[in-house]
């Protein structure tokens, strides 16, 4: 069976199996069915193809935090049906999960942690139907915890990952983590931990040539106050590839949380590192208490007026496709990225301003500078009635190739509440994309009717 198919299998047996989770954790999903217009699915410069699709899918978010297991799952399943053809029917999953299982209380876990998305085939191509695949980056093994007093406490955690693309197999990988953290709490609120790391990278379908090491070093600190936090790591990685060629560059992450009144909210985050697309796609999930790398979208993904944020990303229902150079390359990232958000009693506002440079050992190819905004708002017309908007704007530098991409999107959403668990939802989208490159211009305009069930 292929993988993409096994993985939409495990969504649906964990969906059937939600009444005995739901017991033991919280279980929120919706199920939904839509049917999308667009008038150029192809993405094309001269020749628009116009096609319907039936979209019904659904999402959902598991959460436990029991004395013996611990969990995080949030995810989209999706079925695209082509009704003209032009595509071969596509299911589409994406999912950020992470389990901790409490072998021995205070001494043994056992952690598996799931990142499943799409992403192009060929970023320096549209994103149409046809330059779509499954991704999907699974992370299992045990930690040992180990205390040396009331304020001190070690871990060591082994942890074997395997990458899976299901048309770039260059990207396929297994590897070998270890690592060993020692913990100080300076306050209860404080925490500052050295950190040493070693993983192997061996590719299934590349010469071993392509294989590394990759050894790291840092400090990193932690703070969870009531209206601020702070999750700041400082070190070095160090790359030695089985063909003799080494890397060194020191290591900078940060991400920074301030909510100054009930409000307004203000995330920064930002990164200076070796990176590759197996680790950039490995964005843990919101968690309460789980986890330091946040994305605040997806604790309110299951309702639509909260989530306005969440229609910056520019897609009109169900998964949208990322921006990974998918592949076995490593490169330097330098990135920073900022959201604010304010909540009224009937608006919302979220902004978010982000670039990223990226920087590839072997093949400069990809080689890109990136600029975005994205604008997302929210109003509700009435207590059932809500209209929400977006609008982004994405420039992408690439200097080896010298060509520069634009591309502005923007949106409509009405949605109403008919009762509890229905609604619906009407939205409209124009995307418009100008490049460098012959034959990469193209405008579309997409329309979206469809129903929610939300439990």
């Amino acid at each position: 069976m292929p993988a993409v198919k096994r993985l939409a299998h495990a969504v649906l047996l964990g969906l059937a199996c939600a009444p005995a989770i739901s017991q033991a954790g919280t279980l929120d999903y919706t199920l939904y069915a839509g049917l999308e217009h667009s008038n150029n699915i192809a993405l094309s410069p001269d020749n628009p193809i116009s096609e319907n699709v039936l979209t019904p899918g659904g999402t959902f978010q598991f959460t436990q935090l029991g004395s013996t297991f611990q969990a995080n799952v949030a995810g989209t399943f999706e079925y695209r049906k082509y009704l003209e053809n032009h595509f071969d029917s596509q299911t589409q999953t994406q999912i950020a999960g992470q389990g901790n299982w409490t072998i021995m209380p205070g001494r043994l876990d056992f952690s598996v942690e799931d990142y499943a998305g799409v992403q192009p085939v060929d970023q320096l191509q549209s994103d149409s139907p046809g330059n779509q695949q499954q991704t999907n980056v699974v992370a299992l093994g045990p930690t040992l915890h180990m205390r040396f007093g009331d304020a001190t406490r070690g871990q060591v955690e082994l942890r074997f990952i395997n990458s899976y693309a299901s048309r770039v197999n260059e990207f396929d990988s297994n590897r070998g983590l270890a690592a060993f953290r020692l913990f100080r709490d300076l306050t209860p609120t404080d925490t500052l931990s050295g950190n040493v790391e070693f993983q192997h990278v061996n590719f299934s379908n590349q010469p071993s040539s392509a294989d590394y090491d990759r050894k790291e070093a840092f400090l990193r600190y932690t703070s969870q106050l009531a209206h601020f936090d702070a999750d700041v790591s400082v070190g070095g990685t160090q790359l030695d590839f089985n063909e003799g060629k080494d890397r060194s560059a020191p290591l900078v992450r940060l991400q920074i949380g301030w909510q100054p009144t009930l409000r307004n909210s203000l995330t920064v985050a930002g990164a200076y590192q070796y990176a590759d697309a197996a680790t950039d796609l490995m964005t843990a999930p919101t968690v309460y208490g789980l986890g330091s790398d946040a994305n605040a979208d997806r604790v309110e993904a299951l309702d639509p007026f909260a989530n306005t944020g969440g229609l910056g990303r520019g897609s009109l229902s169900g998964i949208a496709v990322g921006s990974a150079v998918i592949g076995s390359q490593v490169y330097k990232e330098k990135r920073f990225e900022a959201t604010w958000n304010w909540k009224g009693e009937r608006l919302v506002l979220t902004v978010s301003p982000a670039w990223n440079r990226l920087r590839y050992i072997d093949d400069g190819t990809f080689d890109q500078t990136g600029k975005g905004l994205s604008v997302g708002v929210g109003y509700r017309v009435t207590p059932t009635l809500t209209l929400s908007g977006f609008g982004t704007a994405d420039r992408t530098n690439y200097e080896t190739i010298d060509r520069r991409d634009t591309t502005v999107r923007l949106g409509l959403d009405l949605a109403q509440q008919w009762n509890r668990h229905w609604s619906w939802h009407v939205s409209v989208a124009r995307e418009h994309r100008t490049s460098d490159a012959v034959g990469q211009n193209y405008r579309e305009s997409a329309f979206f009717v469809g129903v929610v069930y939300r439990r």
